[in-house]
């Protein structure tokens, strides 16, 4: 079950995720298998959860996520919407952080 911002559950929908990384990938230079690879994962996260209940705010992360990797315009696009921007800065604000050097892990030694 999804458990949705308003408190109210229902059955996990497929298609309604699909429709908004389609939208968001739209004229974008994503083959159809990486949509597929993308849904099949944020699939696997939101299934595989003991607790049988997910947030709708566990399954945007997650669409979020796989399309930061796969093009950076489709992700800006799909947090637009998700995220609720509601003015230009908070676009600015989100492809600054987008770009943003992330701190590197430090490797493991083998033992």
């Amino acid at each position: 079950m999804v458990i949705k911002k308003d408190g109210e559950r229902e059955f996990f929908d497929r298609s309604k995720i699909l429709s908004g990384v389609l939208k968001a990938c739209e004229k974008r230079p994503v083959p159809g298998r990486d949509i597929e690879e993308v849904m099949i994962r944020v699939e696997k996260i939101v299934l595989g959860r003991s607790e049988g209940e997910v947030t709708t705010e566990c399954i945007g992360q997650a669409v979020m996520e796989q399309l930061k990797e796969l093009d950076k315009v489709a992700y800006v696009r799909f947090a637009s919407v998700y995220l609720e921007f509601r003015d230009v800065d908070e676009f600015r604000e989100e492809i600054e952080r987008l770009f943003r050097p992330r701190p590197k892990k430090p490797k493991s030694k083998g033992i």
